[in-house]
């Protein structure tokens, strides 16, 4: 039932860590999904400087922000400030090129707080890898959801069990956040062979689920082979996020672009060194420098809240 079993990369930054799990050198992408991060848990001491990535830019994705606990300040080059808490989705289509900062609010980093969620890349299709920019908000409200007995579950974007998000992304996707109590069982979205997505997996933000007679447990994800139609009994209070879609082909992704092309990859890395791409209207103090040219085997981290 499980294709492979990838294991979150976790990286220290002094009170606060992050686990990588997407990109995975045997498994690039899920359906568009091309990056997954886990943001925490964490707790920041009143007056630590909490999140504060400043001013970036991206192409070719749409970025899917969703907590479980804390806040983060959006500001961006359409001029948009926005806030997002738990529940809620920031979701911000770069497209032909977007330029944003994620920071803690200055009266949340003097009180201070935890801070738990998930950040998500999803590449876009070949035909609208030069869309305009864009940013939406999602309340929780908005969000359809469902509960029944120890499970509540949440459609943050896409399709999937007969509802539709608001978030819609490009291409056929689905991202699901579940709530589970011990002992709860629940299926996924059907697979390929079900007339279902290609390619699906499940991640474990909290807590160790079974996927039939297979143990995940807190970082790790597990991705599922395209005819499975598993059953996922929590054997401790859960939360679980799954995803996936159908592929949108081999993309290229250097820092914090993404792009079917290497002219295309370059040519953002031209503009941004070149001043090119408008700062966010309301942070345009500071930015991130482009990085300086790594060996051709590692490229540059992507920039995400830390």
């Amino acid at each position: 039932m499980i294709d492979l079993l990838i294991d979150a990369r976790r990286k220290d930054l002094g009170g606060f860590e992050v686990g990588r799990v997407l990109r995975y050198a045997r498994r690039r992408m899920v359906g568009p999904f091309i990056f997954l991060d886990q943001m925490g848990p964490a707790e920041f001491a009143p007056g630590s400087d909490a999140i504060n990535v400043r001013p970036h830019p991206h192409i070719g994705l749409s970025t899917l922000t969703y907590l479980f606990e804390g806040e983060i300040m959006h500001r961006d080059s359409l001029g948009v400030t926005q806030a997002i808490r738990p529940g809620e989705v920031n979701w911000m289509t770069a497209g032909k090129g977007i330029v944003h900062s994620e920071r803690t609010d200055p009266l949340k980093k003097s009180q201070g707080g935890p801070m738990h969620g998930m950040q998500a890349w999803i590449a876009l299709p070949n035909d609208k890898e030069e869309t305009e920019p864009d940013f939406q908000h999602h309340g929780e409200e908005s969000l359809p959801t469902y509960q029944n007995g120890g499970l509540f579950a949440r459609l943050v974007a896409g399709s999937a069990y007969g509802e539709t998000a608001r978030v819609q992304g490009a291409s056929p996707l689905f991202y699901v956040h579940w709530e589970m109590a011990e002992g709860t069982t629940a299926a996924p979205p059907p697979g390929r062979g079900d007339g279902g997505y290609s390619e699906r997996s499940v991640f474990v933000a909290r807590g160790a689920v079974e996927v039939d007679g297979q143990t995940v447990r807190t970082g790790q994800l597990a991705v599922l082979k395209p005819e499975a139609q598993p059953t996922i009994a929590a054997l401790e209070p859960s939360t679980v996020m799954l995803l996936g879609g159908e592929p949108v082909g081999e993309r290229l992704i250097w820092w914090n672009f993404v792009a079917s092309s290497q002219a295309r990859i370059d040519q953002a890395k031209a503009d941004w060194k070149a001043g090119r791409m408008k700062l966010p209207t309301d942070d345009q103090l500071e930015f991130i420098p482009l990085p300086e040219e790594p060996p051709a085997s590692r490229p540059p981290q992507p920039t995400h809240p830390v």
